[in-house]
């Protein structure tokens, strides 16, 4: 599919290998989130515009290369993907970050909004949405949907793992945004969890249930 990109990187497999484990702890399941982000970030953000700026070193003064336009927005979707924040921040510290929340109804899966705050002017930002597990598809494209609502236009998507039914459905619905899966998963279950998955993504960021 055009603007899927499935990553194939063996240290993002590695880290989600381990994410996927039930041993592995709050702690270090935080630290594989940013550190999976991180490593999706810098292939997701690839094509970030430049421009020439003078800079004099130590020797001569010379025409370098620097991000160029507005600054970076980041967008989690909240609560899970407030996770990857800070490895996409590590690699752009001066990206603004906005807030989406919603929740998902335990019978029909579906989501509603209960905040959105975007940086302004948002139409002018490259806009990376995070969520660590796309499932349905209904969060991510409802987030899209806001952020198109409010003048976005150059989107991208970032999740670490994804079950076939979300990518499909949100490739259907946003052709136009860039979406970044970290892992394809196998199927979503009878009750729209991923398989194999890794569980409730936000519990084991926050250690709650």
């Amino acid at each position: 599919m055009e603007n899927v990109t499935i990553m194939d990187h063996p240290l993002i497999k590695h880290k989600i290998s381990r994410l996927r484990d039930e041993t592995t702890g709050t702690n270090e399941f935080r630290a594989l989130v940013e550190e999976i982000a991180m490593l999706m970030g810098y292939e997701a953000l690839s094509d970030l515009p430049t421009e020439e700026v003078e800079v004099k070193t130590p020797i001569e003064t010379c025409k370098t290369p620097v991000i160029a336009g507005r600054k970076l927005a980041v967008v989690p979707i909240l609560r899970a993907g407030l996770g990857m924040v800070s490895g996409i921040t590590a690699l752009v510290p001066t990206a603004k970050i906005g807030h989406i929340g919603l929740y998902r109804d335990e019978v029909t899966h579906e989501p509603h909004e209960y905040y959105c705050k975007l940086p302004d002017p948002i139409s002018e930002r490259l806009i990376v949405v995070t969520d660590p597990m796309l499932a349905t598809g209904g969060s991510g494209v409802e987030a899209v949907d806001f952020i198109k609502q409010h003048g976005g236009k150059n989107i991208k998507f970032l999740c670490i793992i994804a079950a076939p039914e979300g990518v499909k459905r949100f490739h259907e619905t946003h052709p136009d945004v860039q979406l970044y899966v970290g892992c394809l998963d196998r199927e979503l279950n009878k009750d729209a969890y991923i398989c194999p998955g890794l569980g409730d993504a936000g519990d084991r960021i926050f250690g709650t249930k």
